[in-house]
């Protein structure tokens, strides 16, 4: 910078790394021993993976024979336990530093990761349904092929089966991950925790928010702009939101929800109730319902 005076960078970088290690989430355990997070960019490679054998010979595979096939599918497999494993025991990292042991935690991520695995096969006979919903229930889709390649709920519902599956077995982080990827490219927010029946459909899809209580029933379909959210969030006495209670929907088989609609609450919406574009539903409704905006202001007049 010539005859120009230097910006003091020392200083501020040493009163940087002096507040970072006041911070209550600071990633360094007690004790000086270091914690590894998990690497975003991996568990994005993991589900990329999953996704080309998911949907065999649509992102990769289509090169193979049959018969070489299953070698091909198996090396990939191999690839996906080795790596989601360290990125597991990777999102143990604030457990394991002092009461439980590094060796505990690599037992924990072995397990959980052999249990995951077998589940794969079941996870594609889901999508496998949500496809043939997607080409079902959309007039405009040629081929259940080019709702696999092109539809934003199909790319969303594969991450969400995944990241589902890792949190039902406890895995931290990595199925935020790996939903927030899919919200990150699709605009369709699905909390893991959401539990999600089979032929689910999402049609154009941007906007969609479903939250982590909330429950789905076989063959709902929702449109673009939906809430599946929370009435409100119950505080402690500290007044921070109490965690692990059920605060989203139950939304019961057959389901179709139109673009704009707000579901509130641990509310029931029963089988085979059709919810019109833009309702704010706050209160559940039986089975057979159907609630339009007209309708719905007058039961809240009432």
């Amino acid at each position: 910078m010539g005859d120009e005076e230097q910006i003091p960078i020392t200083p501020i970088a040493n009163r940087l790394v002096a507040a970072s290690q006041k911070m209550a989430f600071h990633p360094n355990g007690a004790n000086g021993c270091r914690i590894e997070l998990p690497s975003r960019n991996v568990c994005i490679d993991i589900m990329q993976q999953l996704r080309s054998i998911l949907f065999p010979g649509y992102f990769r595979l289509s090169e193979y024979t049959q018969e070489g096939m299953a070698f091909h599918v198996g090396a990939i497999l191999d690839s996906i336990a080795i790596n989601l494993r360290t990125q597991i025991r990777r999102g143990f990292c604030f457990d394991c530093c002092g009461a439980v042991s590094v060796q505990q935690c690599e037992r924990r991520a072995r397990d959980i990761t052999h249990a995951f695995m077998e589940r794969i096969p079941d996870v594609m006979l889901l999508l496998g349904d949500d496809v043939q919903a997607a080409y079902n229930g959309d007039p405009a889709a040629k081929s259940p092929g080019e709702t696999i390649f092109c539809y934003p709920g199909i790319f969303a519902i594969t991450n969400h089966r995944i990241a589902h599956e890792l949190y039902r077995l406890n895995v931290p982080v990595i199925p935020r991950i790996i939903s927030e990827n899919a919200h990150s490219i699709t605009g369709i927010d699905i909390h893991p925790g959401a539990k999600i029946g089979k032929k689910f459909f999402i049609d154009h899809g941007t906007g969609v928010v479903i939250g982590e209580t909330a429950v789905i029933g076989e063959r709902v379909r929702i449109y673009q702009g939906v809430t599946l959210g929370a009435k409100s969030f119950p505080l402690d006495e500290k007044g921070s939101p109490i965690k692990g209670i059920d605060r989203h929907p139950i939304i019961e088989e057959d389901v179709v929800i139109y673009a704009g609609a707000t579901i509130l609450g641990r509310i029931t919406v029963g089988a085979r109730s059709v919810i019109g574009g833009n309702v704010w539903l706050t209160h559940s409704v039986p089975a057979d319902s159907s609630i339009s905006q007209r309708e719905e202001r007058n039961f809240a007049e009432t």
